[in-house]
């Protein structure tokens, strides 16, 4: 199976251990295993529970007690919904295999995570982009995706929140794109890794599993719950749906590691000490970049509304790689860019890291830019 190679992660693999200041994160800054066993109140007894787990594969479908926490994140799951993975990036890469054959119509946004548009066409499925543009706020153009989809089409993919522009759905855009897909009994994949990082309310916009019935979400313990370490996700959606990821998922995965998954449902039954955190970060950070890049006369953006980055759109005469290279060996600042995500002429910034660095990293980059306008 040929596939290409994956734009972002290529990008990091190559650069995130050679900077100071890494603001290509998309992670709201990770907490100790000593953090969360404080929010839960078992700092002095995780070591019993640890102690007595045996190591055997464990519940293959996930453990009761996670797949419950799981489910109070949703309006209508049940357990019987949930099925663990190896992290969302696992749970996405099942739903395609499972769903998607040489052939099917496919239609996935663009920016978003490479797997939606990548899996699919490694596949030899019909793909079909639909680009979110910045005069439409980076949302989708819901008369443009009428006139995509066919009685074939097989599944939609899109992400809420978006990564890389930050930009939210709510839930009367959801439910029309469910009824655009119902109207072709088309599933709908929603990747929501990013889902608690709104920047009003409680942090939570609508889940596509409780919006559709052929609705899926993907989703995990890195972004929101500052927890990527755990290599923890989850599908939730339909039964029948879930069977047929199992069979694939047999050949892959088997198991999530009992460890993680005990960790994992700890976390989820104190998440709203871990979401409070969240937001503070969030909030207070994206309100330091918004001073930022109002004084900056080179770059200019579309606010996000949730997520933990936002894509920059800036005015230099050479390539998002180029500069984003220069800034690392000029200032050991990182970001992403554009072009490693299909999307020339942009950068991605991750704003969600410690505000101290943050704040240090933004002043690298103000000064490369003075440097480079000046030239």
């Amino acid at each position: 199976m040929d596939i290409r190679p994956f734009g972002v992660e290529m990008w990091m693999n190559e650069f995130e251990t050679k900077c100071e200041l890494n603001l290509a994160e998309t992670c709201v800054q990770s907490i100790t295993l000593g953090e969360l066993f404080q929010m839960a109140g078992k700092h002095n007894s995780i070591l019993d529970d640890l102690s007595a787990m045996k190591m055997t594969y464990g519940a293959i479908e996930g453990s009761d007690r996670l797949r419950d926490a799981i489910c109070g994140l949703y309006e209508k799951q049940s357990r019987e919904n949930i099925l663990t993975t190896h992290g969302t990036i696992g749970a996405n890469s099942l739903v395609h295999q499972t769903l998607v054959a040489h052939g099917d119509h496919v239609i996935s946004v663009i920016p978003t995570y490479q797997q939606h548009y990548s899996i699919p066409e490694s596949i030899g499925a019909d793909i079909e982009l639909l680009h979110l543009r910045p005069e439409n706020d980076f949302l989708p153009d819901l008369d443009e995706l009428c006139g995509m989809v066919r009685p074939d089409t097989r599944l939609i993919a899109i992400n809420n929140p978006n990564n890389p522009t930050g930009s939210l759905m709510d839930r009367a855009m959801l439910e029309q794109i469910a009824g655009i897909a119902r109207s072709v009994d088309a599933w709908l994949l929603c990747d929501e890794v990013y889902r608690g990082t709104d920047q009003t309310g409680d942090g939570f916009t609508a889940a596509v599993a409780d919006v559709y019935e052929k609705g899926i979400s993907t989703a995990g313990m890195s972004k929101a719950y500052s927890l990527a370490g755990l290599r923890v996700g989850w599908i939730a959606g339909p039964k029948d749906m879930l069977h047929d990821v199992m069979i694939h998922r047999d050949y892959n995965t088997i198991a999530v590691g009992q460890v993680d998954e005990l960790l994992a449902a700890m976390a989820l039954e104190n998440r709203d000490k871990i979401l409070d955190r969240s937001r503070r970060i969030t909030r207070e950070n994206l309100r330091i970049v918004k001073d930022w890049i109002a004084n900056e006369p080179l770059l200019s953006w579309i606010e996000p509304k949730s997520g933990t980055t936002a894509l920059l759109k800036y005015d230099l005469p050479m390539s998002s790689r180029d500069l984003c290279v220069a800034l690392l060996q000029e200032e050991g600042v990182m970001l992403t860019p554009g072009s490693a995500m299909d999307m020339e002429g942009w950068l991605r910034l991750g704003y969600t890291n410690p505000t101290e660095d943050l704040k240090a990293g933004l002043a690298k980059f103000s000064g490369f830019l003075a440097r480079r306008g000046d030239a």
